[in-house]
């Protein structure tokens, strides 16, 4: 499961912030997860949950928002949307599909006190 690694990034991040900007307490995280990732989003949840206790974001809301899969098909020339990351492209079913998004891991936004 290396959702538990991320979701130690996350907080390292998190803490990394809280540092910088001088926050004590973190009440809910924004994670933009692409849906090409191969993240978890369940996952993720529980694992956050874990790491976070006893942290400055322990109790905060994480709030996933699914970033969709977009590619860029070498043989038609169209941006396509992807729902798997070696799919074949949705327009002409040629596999030289490059990824443009939904890659991504990232933390968006924090509310903090």
């Amino acid at each position: 499961m290396h959702e538990m690694s991320l979701a130690e990034s996350v907080l390292q991040i998190i803490e990394d912030t809280a540092r910088a900007q001088k926050f004590a307490h973190v009440r809910t995280v924004v994670l933009e997860i692409g849906a090409l990732s191969t993240v978890e989003a369940e996952a993720m949840l529980f694992c956050f949950d874990a790491v976070t206790r006893g942290s400055i974001a322990e109790g905060a809301q994480l709030q996933i928002v699914e970033i969709p899969g977009t590619g860029w098909c070498m043989e038609c020339g169209k941006n396509v949307t992807l729902s798997e990351r070696y799919g074949l492209c949705p327009e002409c079913g040629d596999a030289r599909v490059e990824i443009t998004g939904g890659n991504e891991l990232r933390v968006k936004d924090l509310e903090v006190e």
